[in-house]
């Protein structure tokens, strides 16, 4: 059975930072794209930062390049976000999310896709994160 296990996050204030980790089990294959999205109430969820398993060039939005750092260690099958320089807008749940399919419809290729993280196959049940000012 599939499972992504976020912990972390909770509340900061702003100019803060806070550190995410997902934690996935049971995929068959160890090459997919993973990685954060975001989503506040009312909003649809959006991809904030990707990786893939199989390297470590990271994609991220432009609305937190430089603040946002994705990590992962493939050993502990754990991906890592962390926020810095934490402001209000950050604030939402965070969900992480896993693409099977990245490379064969050519989102991944050693360079990205337009939003790669709009599909995905699997995500956890998130974690809140609130950044206050």
């Amino acid at each position: 059975q599939v499972q992504l296990v976020e912990s972390g996050g909770g509340s900061v204030q702003a100019g803060g930072s806070v550190r995410l980790s997902c934690v996935a089990s049971g995929f068959i294959s160890r090459r997919y794209c993973w990685g954060w999205a975001r989503q506040t109430p009312g909003t649809k969820r959006e991809g904030v930062a990707g990786i893939y398993t199989g390297a470590n060039s990271p994609w991220y939005a432009e609305s937190v390049k430089g603040r946002f750092t994705i990590s992962q260690d493939t050993a502990k099958n754990t991906v890592y976000l962390e926020i810095d320089d934490a402001e209000p807008a950050d604030s939402g749940m965070y969900y992480c999310i896993a693409d099977l399919t990245c490379v064969s419809r050519g989102c991944y290729s050693g360079s990205w896709c337009p939003n790669p993280l709009d599909n995905y196959d699997w995500t956890g049940q998130g974690i809140q994160v609130t950044v206050s000012s």
